[in-house]
């Protein structure tokens, strides 16, 4: 059986799918049959430029021209056109890849999750970084009790592309198209993190004190003079409160001078303790019961996490092969009718924490996630 994909979007996140499938004939010989159907995009001569170069067959300027002739659609588009393409493909029974955030408001994403539950059609969110080797090992730790009873959980992701104030305006600078700012696009990877490593013996995350800043109320349109304003956050914080009783902290922040994506997880435990960067994804920092100090890990040994697919012990794998992971384990729950996390119901979960950060920060007051 061959799928037929088509993907609405052709930057960034368009670019990295489009790799993640070329790549899996090549490394993943087990993978379902794939075929780079149609790229969808509003600016036809942009797309058909990008279809050539990415390996498309066609293409189309708008998707619902596409989403009920395709098997797999992969809505990569900004975060206010997650909600309508992707319940329109789940009702026609099209399996649907979407990115992070779900949608940019807590109502779109039920509204998501609520078609993807009335759907035959597999669904997921694309929360990469559950498939870096490092993280799925980390992950095995906590779950076999290495660390003990979790008593705390630290999440920062920082970057500094927005640090000049002249840096130019885009979508993801709107609320009504973002939804939010630092907190949706960075915080949501965290929270999904602090979920897949935490939700097994900590709980999920149970009550929010957050707070959320902006730096630069305008910034200047690309190409023109005008300046538009800025009304999501720059930066936010919060502390979570675990089922359990373990305690949380998560910052982001898109102005954080010299960091360009550090997305930093620390874990603290009754037994040991551990540590990952990932500008740094090879490694864990590890300290276990009776250590001194923590111990640096390399996690890129043949029996680890997909490295076998990969190159030999020692060679370090790269951002993009998390994307192609996460792409071999959706495929092959659409091919196989098996389940996949993280599913729409994920991805709703990580909302209803944003949506709470969102309210404690507007309250002054600590929230309950409902």
């Amino acid at each position: 059986m061959t799928l037929d994909v088509g993907i609405l979007g052709y930057r960034f996140m368009g670019v990295a799918h489009s790799n993640a499938l070329a790549r899996l004939p090549m490394f993943f010989p087990d993978a379902p049959d794939v075929n780079r159907d149609v790229l969808v995009g509003r600016d036809e001569d942009a797309v058909t430029a990008a279809a050539d170069r990415l390996g498309f067959d066609r293409i189309a300027t708008d998707w619902r021209d596409v989403v009920d002739d395709v098997d797999v659609f992969y809505n990569l588009g900004p975060n206010h056109v997650h909600r309508e393409p992707s319940v329109a493909a789940l009702e026609a029974d099209t399996a649907v890849f979407c990115e992070k955030p779900l949608a940019p408001t807590r109502s779109d994403a039920e509204s998501m999750a609520a078609a993807a539950a009335d759907s035959t059609a597999q669904s997921g969110t694309a929360f990469n970084y559950r498939f870096v080797p490092a993280i799925q090992y980390a992950r095995n730790l906590v779950e076999d009790g290495v660390l003990g009873d979790i008593r705390h959980f630290r999440g920062r992701y920082l970057q500094d592309w927005l640090v000049d104030p002249d840096a130019p305006w885009s979508w993801r600078n709107d609320a009504e198209m973002a939804g939010s700012g630092a907190l949706g696009d960075l915080g949501a990877h965290t929270v999904d993190l602090a979920r897949f490593l935490l939700s097994d013996v900590a709980g999920d995350v149970e009550r929010v004190s957050g707070h959320l800043r902006t730096f630069t109320d305008e910034r200047p349109v690309k190409g023109g003079e005008e300046t538009r304003p800025v009304t999501v956050d720059d930066a936010y914080s919060a502390q979570v409160g675990f089922e359990n009783g373990a305690m949380g902290t998560l910052e982001g922040s898109r102005v954080a001078d010299g960091h360009k994506n550090a997305h930093t997880i620390e874990i603290e435990g009754t037994k040991g303790a551990l540590k990952f960067d990932l500008e740094r994804l090879n490694e864990l920092q590890l300290l276990t019961e009776g250590d001194r100090g923590f111990q640096r890990v390399l996690v890129t040994d043949q029996d680890d996490p997909y490295v076998e697919q990969w190159w030999p012990p020692g060679h370090a794998l790269g951002w993009e092969h998390a994307v192609v992971h996460e792409n071999y384990e959706f495929l092959t729950a659409v091919a196989d009718g098996g389940s996949f996390a993280p599913s729409f119901e994920d991805g709703l979960a990580a909302q209803r924490v944003l949506d709470a950060v969102q309210r404690s920060d507007e309250r002054g007051e600590w929230v309950q996630v409902d």
